[in-house]
């Protein structure tokens, strides 16, 4: 699962062809179950200082993303369109983490909060 996941957040910072995203996706389909399953079962647990910060990554990725593209969605681009964004992002990096850094403690609290809404449900 680790091996899965870290590929997964290896995609993050990748730019991948047509090839590489139809490969994903067959993976992806042979694997989503399993991996489902198990982050049913991470959600029961608090995250992890790392998973905190990938998560944050992430989100300021897709926050630069929708600067981008204005008001476009990310899911009506072609593929080529799709590169051409992770290239952009690509060459971002630094801002990508100085945002990821702004926005790390708004997503540590959130964590905190679902888990205190999920003892609160139990």
């Amino acid at each position: 699962m680790k091996q899965i996941d870290d590929m997964i957040d290896g995609v993050l910072d990748e730019i991948m062809s047509k090839a590489i995203r139809m490969k994903k996706a067959r993976m992806m389909k042979m694997k989503g179950k399993m991996i489902a399953k198990k982050r049913k079962i991470a959600m029961k647990r608090k995250a992890s200082p790392e998973k905190l910060k990938s998560r944050s990554m992430k989100k300021a990725r897709d926050i630069l993303a929708k600067k981008i593209l204005k008001d476009k969605s990310k899911s009506d681009l072609s593929i080529a369109g799709r590169e051409a964004l992770e290239k952009k992002l690509a060459k971002k990096k630094a801002v990508i983490k100085k945002i990821a850094r702004k926005i790390l403690p708004k997503i540590r609290s959130a964590e905190n909060e679902r888990l205190a809404k999920k003892r609160g449900n139990e």
